[in-house]
């Protein structure tokens, strides 16, 4: 099972200047404009390591992670970054407005190392298919600054919650960060380095499987580094933040699929092909389709469909024995997730979209939130919308421990992790 470690994280000073000046999104979720706000924020911002300018004149001598490595080795001599004194595990939470209900929670993990095994061993689990393979930008990133900047975000189960115990009790004391990111997200960190608590986390994991929920890329980057370092002490552990899948501030959003570019899209001709597989209802405005698409029962597939003119908006109620019949290669808590029938039935069977088509983007896009996905359509950005409900993470897990995967883009954790808040050299 799992093997957790603690580990004496380098961590910015006082000398770097203020927090929120230097903490930054993950590297896949900061845009060109953000990285601009990022580098004028301070000379010291993560975004310098973790996402750097590329540059005209570029070579193999100077580059993005030759400079990334030399920054780093730079501001470690200058005391922007010190190492701490004791291996630590570091209580990590965010609180936070849910963007849809508006309701404000707080999510409890904290950062630590764990054992990098090949999915082979079933000890750590992906949920999502991927391009399979290391991202060859983050590999050269780790192999020229022998760090982790950013930390993968995974769930473990604990019904008991015994970790979270030892949290609170750290999170009594104030923080050693407290900062508000620009999306309004209070992300405040303490430390854990009493060796007697440290262990009695790591025996609580021991007995744990990891469920990768956000950096599935990164995970298997980590893997390939620690083959190419055998040996090298460290090189085979990777840095994640651990929530607990029944903590109350885990979040799950939607993830709804848009489409576009269909040529001369048969509207009612999809309809009655579908009609096969689900039973469908028609609304009269997109405000009653997403109350009913709330409001239908667990258990039972239900998608929503927004199409271009009047009177599109209906509901999808997947029939349980004609899904079986036509889906006879998945489990019954497969067939069950809206997603899996969206892209089994509804993009490959009705639509004739394939796997390879989606992995290009090819006529689909992903947008988050509900009026979002409907808007496109109705400004003819785009001519159906598939509208999904958020997927229950311990069903996920279920799948995912039982062998299973879920379509790209399953999942949307939110609020995304910090990077900036600690970072782990290796040996």
């Amino acid at each position: 099972m799992a093997n957790v470690f603690p580990f004496p994280a380098f961590r910015y000073t006082a000398k770097a200047g203020p927090i929120h000046n230097l903490v930054t999104q993950p590297y896949d979720k900061i845009p060109p404009d953000l990285q601009r706000k990022y580098y004028d924020a301070s000379p010291n911002n993560f975004v310098r390591l973790t996402k750097g300018r590329e540059k005209p004149g570029d070579n193999d001598a100077n580059n993005v992670y030759t400079r990334a490595a030399a920054d780093l080795e730079a501001w470690i001599r200058g005391g922007v970054l010190a190492q701490d004194a004791a291996p630590a595990f570091y209580p990590y939470f965010q609180q936070f407005k849910h963007p849809e209900s508006g309701e404000v929670l707080v999510r409890q993990g904290f950062i630590g190392l764990t054992e990098t095994l090949p999915y082979e061993k079933k000890v750590i689990f992906g949920h999502e298919l991927t391009h399979r393979g290391p991202k060859l930008d983050r590999l050269l990133l780790t192999r020229h600054t022998k760090s982790h900047f950013g930390q993968l975000f995974v769930l473990y189960d604990d019904p008991q919650q015994a970790v979270e115990t030892r949290l609170d009790e750290a999170a009594v004391s104030p923080p050693l960060i407290d900062v508000r990111d620009h999306e309004g997200v209070l992300h405040r960190v303490w430390k854990i380095d009493d060796p007697a608590v440290t262990a009695e986390i790591q025996g609580v994991m021991a007995g744990k499987k990891i469920l990768i929920a956000d950096g599935h890329h990164r995970y298997e980057t980590s893997l390939a580094y620690a083959e190419e370092n055998a040996g090298v002490p460290g090189a085979d552990r990777v840095m994640m933040t651990f929530v607990n899948m029944r903590a109350a501030g885990l979040v799950v959003l939607a993830t709804h699929r848009v489409l576009a570019g269909l040529g001369g899209f048969p509207a009612e001709a999809f309809r009655q092909r579908v009609e096969q597989w689900f039973d469908t209802e028609t609304f009269a405005s997109s405000d009653e389709l997403r109350e009913a698409l709330d409001s239908a029962p667990a258990g039972r597939s239900a998608i929503g469909v927004s199409l271009q003119g009047a009177a599109r908006n209906y509901l999808l109620r997947g029939r349980p024995a004609a899904l079986e019949t036509c889906l006879p290669d998945l489990a019954p808590e497969e067939r069950s997730l809206d997603v899996v029938v969206l892209h089994r039935l509804l993009l490959a069977e009705a639509l004739g979209i394939s796997d390879e088509d989606v992995r290009e983007l090819k006529n689909i896009s992903y947008v988050r939130g509900f009026d979002a996905a409907v808007a496109e359509v109705r400004s003819g950005q785009a001519q159906i919308a598939f509208l999904l409900r958020p997927v229950d993470v311990r069903k996920v897990a279920q799948i995912s421990f039982g062998g299973g995967v879920m379509p790209q883009k399953s999942t949307d954790f939110y609020p995304k992790l910090l990077s900036g808040l600690t970072v782990y050299r290796i040996g």
